[in-house]
């Protein structure tokens, strides 16, 4: 790695440029499952909107016209730079800027939505994440989430959790299959609204990350 490059992988808060450039080819061959999730997820918001783990910008295709701007927060360099050519062909304004989950370089207050996409899987603090979250929503505001989440059964659980302490996020970026969303949104305080349970795919083997929640929760109006 050449000087520059070194000074540069130091200010990123996640460097994984092999995982990186997998999920970049590996996201592309999926769309045609997960696209009809990114527009329910993303269907009805509108205002300002911040982006948590943006990847290389699936998304943006998704966001309806009444979103005024996204802010698309992005700490990996390689899919950094991804979302900002995915963001040059958006329907909406996009602005994608390096930032961890657990540190939002934005006002308190100033965003209508927020999303997080297949990103509370990796992120170091989750509690911390969903704490920035929430001080970036205007009481009120809504959060929209599809993430990985832990099976049902309690076979698949502990193979989740074994892999959670072991090889799967080494492998796969620091993801973590077993993580239980909903119940960290009502820990973190915000009001669930209605969400649902699901395979993706639906069809076909299940794999230790097929076990998914898509759905909504706010920051509470009196908060």
């Amino acid at each position: 790695m050449s000087p520059r490059s070194a000074k540069a992988a130091s200010r990123d808060a996640v460097h994984h440029p092999v995982f990186a450039r997998f999920y970049a080819r590996q996201s592309v061959a999926a769309e045609r499952v997960i696209a009809t999730y990114r527009k329910e997820l993303l269907a009805g918001l509108s205002g300002r909107v911040i982006e948590v783990g943006a990847g290389n910008g699936l998304n943006f295709a998704h966001y309806p016209g009444r979103v005024s701007e996204v802010v698309a927060i992005e700490p990996e360099r390689i899919l950094r730079h991804l979302a900002a050519s995915a963001a040059v062909r958006a329907d909406v304004p996009v602005d994608v800027v390096p930032g961890a989950a657990e540190a939002l370089p934005v006002k308190s207050e100033a965003f209508d939505g927020a999303v997080a996409s297949l990103v509370l899987c990796s992120v170091r603090d989750v509690p911390r994440a969903l704490g920035e979250l929430r001080r970036v929503l205007r009481p009120g505001g809504e959060l929209r989430f599809f993430e990985h989440g832990v099976a049902p059964g309690a076979g698949m659980a502990t193979a989740q959790r074994a892999l959670d302490r072991t090889l799967w996020p080494l492998l796969f970026g620091g993801c973590h299959v077993a993580r239980d969303t909903v119940g960290a949104l009502r820990a973190a305080g915000f009001e669930l609204g209605p969400y649902r349970r699901l395979l993706v795919p639906a069809k076909g083997p299940r794999l230790p990350s097929s076990y998914c929640v898509l759905g909504t929760a706010r920051r509470p109006e009196k908060d």
